[in-house]
């Protein structure tokens, strides 16, 4: 018998569901259309983000000095941005492999769309992709997190946390010892089943 915070957590995930329905409505709100990686605007839609696009020097000049000294602590990041890249692809392809686990798709969750923007100049496109990058690596990086917790762990928190996650209806209660133990024998079993309903 599902608990009701499982109810509850299965009612936010048919939510984002209307979410990504709301998303196709804005795609012929706009005019675009996603093919092939790449989105393709209306020659009259990209006419008129043109025009809103704001010169280079306007940027730079417009930018205050608090924005202009935090640059290097933003932008050099990148360097432990990569090498967490690199680690989560190689304890994917280790750990989450022997685990019978199936693999977070990277491309699901990094996605350099924004760069497609006319209205944007180059130097907007530059933050807009590395913010792309680090804060989607983020969310990529926790959802291979969330399945080996899934795996080794499937134990809802007692304390009241402002976030949950996409694991967490497959969790048992906090209290609940016999839960815990049906949770944790399923192991490989479970990764199997569920797998088809992950893909959007």
């Amino acid at each position: 018998m599902k608990s009701t915070i499982n109810k509850i957590l299965e009612d936010i995930d048919n939510k984002k569901k209307d979410l990504l329905a709301e998303y196709d409505k804005l795609r012929k709100k706009y005019n675009f259309e996603y093919i092939k990686w790449k989105i393709r605007f209306t020659r009259e839609q990209n006419e008129k983000n043109r025009k809103k696009k704001k010169s280079i020097w306007k940027t730079i000049f417009s930018s205050t000095i608090r924005e202009i000294l935090s640059i290097p602590f933003i932008y050099g990041f990148i360097v432990p941005a990569v090498i967490l890249d690199i680690s989560i692809f190689i304890y994917q392809n280790t750990a989450i492999r022997l685990y019978g686990i199936p693999l977070a798709k990277r491309s699901d969750y990094i996605t350099f769309d924004r760069r497609h923007l006319s209205y944007l100049n180059w130097i907007e496109k530059i933050n807009c992709l590395y913010c792309s990058y680090v804060n989607w690596l983020f969310a990529y990086v926790t959802e291979v997190a969330w399945r080996t917790e899934k795996y080794w762990c499937p134990i809802k928190h007692a304390k009241k946390m402002k976030w949950w996650h996409s694991m967490q209806k497959y969790f048992a209660d906090y209290w609940d010892a016999d839960g815990f133990r049906e949770s944790f024998s399923q192991g490989e079993k479970f990764f199997k089943e569920k797998q088809e309903k992950w893909e959007i």
